[in-house]
């Protein structure tokens, strides 16, 4: 069966929808055929790198950057502080997840917040980690996995019990990559290969060679989980990677994000 692909370069070009009520794009159409509007630097925008962008129920975009957190409603951004004494952990923000209660989970160079109702909340079992990567299962669970020396973490939020694995050193210096397949098995990239951590008993899976870990995973249409390689990306199965293979015409990149779409269209950033 033919891949639906596009290859998405690196630089950020703003198609964007305010309103959480928005329909999704005709999988008809071609890309070139919908109108976009890009915001620049001199047009007032950041300079800061963005992480990250998430939308919350309220339709207001959040963008993670290196310098703080913009709050954007489609016209202007505004860099974002909580009220009176509150503050983040780290204005640099590595990872956002708008959570489906309504809240907004922040990942920070120095630890994870969240944000509702007007009351900013800190986790102590993350200060001073790098929190790159922020998910939310079937079940409502948050998952937050973080980079630190010598031991980075995993910790699991569910109504305000967190519970953290990783102390061992199992983890390595960190996760990396976070996945939920379509099965509910739970997937935790690190330095030296992935492990399904849920449901049943953890399990790990070396894939030596990516220096950086495996931060980028996946699905295919057929279900069988998709990860970067040092060229493309590659399907894994049983505990084996094998290439996947792209049109012919596609140059050779290194995967930085992989997304299934509803329409089975495969989307990478590069």
């Amino acid at each position: 069966m033919a891949h639906k692909l596009v290859l998405a370069g690196a630089a950020l070009v703003c198609a964007l929808m305010v309103s959480p009520y928005a329909r999704a794009l005709n999988p008809a159409l071609d890309v070139s055929q919908y109108a976009h509007t890009s915001w620049k630097i001199r047009d007032g925008f950041t300079k800061g790198q963005i992480s990250s962008i998430v939308q919350t129920p309220d339709g207001y975009l959040w963008l993670g950057t290196e310098f703080g957190l913009l709050r954007f409603d489609g016209i202007r951004p505004v860099f974002w502080q909580p009220p009176g004494d509150q503050h983040l952990p780290s204005n640099n923000i590595l990872s956002l997840l708008a959570g489906s209660d309504g809240t907004l989970w922040i990942g920070t160079y120095k630890g994870l917040a969240s944000w509702k109702d007007g009351q900013l909340a800190q986790y102590a079992e993350l200060d001073g980690q790098f929190i790159f990567k922020i998910l939310e299962d079937h079940e409502g669970t948050v998952w937050a996995g973080s980079y630190h020396v010598p031991a980075g973490r995993l910790c699991s939020i569910q109504r305000g019990r967190v519970q953290c694995y990783g102390e061992d050193g199992s983890l390595g210096v960190g996760v990396v990559g976070l996945y939920e397949d379509r099965e509910g098995n739970l997937w935790a990239g690190v330095s030296s290969g992935l492990w399904r951590l849920r449901p049943g008993p953890p399990r790990f899976y070396p894939l030596p060679g990516q220096p950086n870990g495996i931060q980028v995973i996946g699905e295919d249409a057929d279900g069988t989980l998709l990860v970067e390689g040092k060229v493309g990306i590659h399907r894994f199965a049983e505990g084996k990677t094998g290439a996947y293979e792209l049109p012919a015409a596609v140059p050779q990149f290194r995967a930085t994000r992989i997304l299934r779409d509803h329409d089975g269209g495969l989307w990478i950033g590069q």
